[in-house]
């Protein structure tokens, strides 16, 4: 496994999703912040890998987590991502997205037609609704927090596909999330090598569902 960052400087986390955003709410479970520990304490993470000297085609499969708040415009905008992910998209091999990370895909543009790289993909992300409803019970503490955009993640997602039907929203989840041995709550799309799901609670179905696409 390698992981990238912009200049090769090892990633952090969003501490209030660690510790819970809202009077211990809204962040990321037990199981979770565990999963965090144990990943910030290998050889890999500790020695990320530059973006500009990626080479795709080394790589078999590639992840993009997700996130929010104005701080993650530093990676969904970058034009050196953007490149990056069309080459590996050109290449059909996997790609799992989740959240805020679709949009790295939608931006992405196949160089021969200019089109987005999701235009014929069946997909989701993160929905309007759950976008929503987490800025208006911050907003009064937080401010913008839950708004990395003007424009909601699902709005620009959708502009970029062919036809509306290829948005897929999941039913509707207020907190209940999937787990190690549950996925009840979660929903996950997959559209031949292209998976994608719309938050954490979604996480653990995404991740064996990547894993058996490498297999």
């Amino acid at each position: 496994m390698v992981f990238a960052t912009e200049h090769g400087a090892v990633a952090a986390c969003d501490p209030l999703l660690l510790r819970g955003v809202l009077f211990g709410r809204l962040g990321a479970d037990t199981d979770a912040c565990r999963a965090y520990a144990e990943m910030i304490a290998t050889a890999a993470f500790a020695s990320p890998q530059r973006w500009h000297e990626l080479e795709v085609a080394r790589f078999d499969a590639l992840l993009l987590a997700g996130g929010h708040a104005p701080g993650m415009r530093q990676y969904l905008g970058s034009d050196v991502l953007h490149r990056l992910v069309a080459r590996h998209a050109a290449l059909d091999r996997p790609i799992a997205a989740i959240c805020h990370g679709v949009l790295l895909l939608a931006r992405a543009r196949d160089p021969a037609t200019g089109l987005s790289v999701l235009h014929d993909r069946r997909t989701t992300c993160l929905p309007k609704y759950m976008e929503g409803l987490a800025y208006a019970l911050t907003f009064w503490k937080l401010g913008r927090y839950y708004r990395t955009y003007p424009a909601y993640v699902e709005d620009e997602v959708r502009a970029a596909l062919a036809s509306s039907g290829q948005f897929l929203r999941g039913p509707i989840t207020l907190g209940t999330r999937g787990s190690a041995t549950d996925d009840g709550a979660a929903f996950v799309v997959e559209d031949r090598t292209y998976l994608s799901a719309r938050w954490p609670g979604d996480a653990h179905l995404l991740a064996r569902r990547f894993v058996q696409q490498l297999a």
